[in-house]
Formats: structure tokens, C-alpha cells, sequence
């Protein structure tokens, strides 16, 4: 038996989903979630092979989910209409279904699951990687950030961020007295923060704008800045160009 998860807020779509599903006697229901922070926990405690998830959902979206998952099962979007996850479904997805779908529809899904289930090619990982990448190459600008901590998960609002500092594969995120490590590039923080709160001020440092108090010289090319809390950052040359641009000083 191949266990099933639904992740939908709309009650509707999760029947007509559990309707469909019921000539496939191969595919066991093992749950269904009304919202994303249901979806990740009994993701991580039930490893279901197969997950049908709706992408705009309240307090956690589809691709933020996909962010929190060490371990992704396959996914299957389910969604009424969105314009850039159609382009990465055709690119990365197994398959994805557009509300309203038939019975029909479905089971052409359910033939590409099956199919991905029975491969040795198992690139699971490699395809939510690849979703979450294209789906941030399509933000305008971040308005928050979703970490995973454990079974817990917060939501920083940018607000709240004093400064980011990369490590190796990850970014550290040092909000009210708080580290978090998120897995995510320096490069897409920079381009996705909003540039009038932040800047990067170091090949390895990004600065929240009302977090400095003040600039002073390290070296002959080097700088430090002295945020708020008291904490010294690396600026570097250009750092210090986008500083004088960003700040007016």
C-alpha cells in the first residue's frame, strides 16, 4: 500500500480528492491536513509516499511547506490557478492538477505516480529543490522568512531581523536575541530583501538598515559596522559603496 496525505484548506477539494482516490485500492488515505503547519508535522511523524498539496493556504503556502521538508514525499499540486507554478510543474513537478479537475484527470496523476513509485530514479529531493529555487527566483520581495525548528515552526518578520550571516550551506539569521539557520543563498537574500531595509554589507553579511549605529574603520580598505545590539560586523569596500548609496552619508 502506498500511504496518501491531503493538504488543502478548502473541505471541498479534500473530498472530491478522497472521492477520487477510491478506486485506486493501492493508494491508503492516511490523513488529511486543513492547513501548512498540519501538513509539515504529520509529513515528518507519517512519511507518506505521496502528498496532494494546494499551493495558497493560510499561514503557511504550499512552497513555503516545501522549504521545511528534509525528506519530501512526491507532490502533487493542487491548484485553481497560478501562472509561474504551472511553468515549474511543467519543469520539475510529477504532475499537477488545476481546480476544477475530473475523475479522468485524476487518474492520469494517479498513472504518473505509480510510475515515479516503481523508478530507481528516486530524485525526490532534487525536484522540491528545484521548485522552491524557481519559486524564488519569481518573488518580487520578501515579507517574511519560515524556519523549521524541529517540530516547531516560526515565522520571522523581516522586521524583526538584525542581520544574516552565511554558513557554509546555510544562512544563520539572528533575530531578537535568537540564531536560526535556514538553508538558502546569500545571493537570493539579496536580491528578494526589501532594499531600503537591508543591504549587504559583506560578502557574507547582509544588515538590517535601522540596526546600524554606526560605521567604523578596520583597516586601510575594511570596515566594521556597529549594530544596535552591539554586535560587530564586516564591512568590505563595496559594502561600504552600497552603505554611502543606501544611507546618504
Amino acid at each position: 500500500m502506498k500511504r496518501v496525505l491531503i493538504i488543502d484548506d478548502e473541505k471541498l477539494a479534500r473530498d472530491i480528492i478522497k472521492a477520487y482516490l477510491k478506486p485506486h485500492s493501492v493508494f491508503e488515505l492516511i490523513g488529511e491536513c486543513q492547513n501548512g503547519f498540519e501538513g509539515v508535522k504529520v509529513i515528518h511523524e507519517e512519511k507518506p509516499d505521496v502528498v496532494f498539496l494546494d499551493i495558497q493556504m493560510p499561514k503557511l503556502t504550499g512552497f513555503e511547506m516545501l522549504e521545511l521538508l528534509d525528506e519530501p514525499p512526491i507532490i502533487v499540486f493542487s491548484t485553481a490557478y497560478d501562472e509561474f507554478a504551472i511553468k515549474a510543474f511543467e519543469n520539475n513537478a510529477v504532475d499537477y492538477l488545476l481546480k476544477p479537475y475530473s475523475q479522468d484527470r485524476f487518474d492520469s496523476a494517479i498513472e504518473k505516480i505509480t510510475e515515479k513509485l516503481q523508478s530507481k530514479n528516486d530524485n525526490r529531493k532534487e525536484i522540491v529543490s528545484n521548485l522552491v529555487d524557481e519559486h524564488r527566483n519569481s518573488i518580487d520581495e520578501l515579507d517574511r522568512i519560515v524556519i523549521r525548528l524541529g517540530s516547531k515552526i516560526v515565522i520571522l518578520d523581516l522586521d524583526t531581523i538584525d542581520y544574516f550571516e552565511a554558513q557554509d550551506d546555510y544562512v544563520a539569521i539572528y533575530s531578537q536575541d535568537q540564531k536560526y539557520l535556514k538553508q538558502v543563498r546569500m545571493k537570493f537574500l539579496e536580491s528578494a530583501l526589501p532594499q531600503d531595509k537591508f543591504i549587504r554589507v559583506h560578502r557574507s553579511y547582509i544588515a538590517a538598515v535601522n540596526q546600524i549605529d554606526k560605521i567604523e574603520a578596520y583597516s586601510k580598505d575594511s570596515y566594521l559596522a556597529l549594530l544596535k545590539t552591539g554586535v560587530k560586523v564586516p564591512v568590505s569596500r563595496k559594502g561600504y559603496r552600497a552603505l554611502k548609496d543606501g544611507l546618504g552619508f
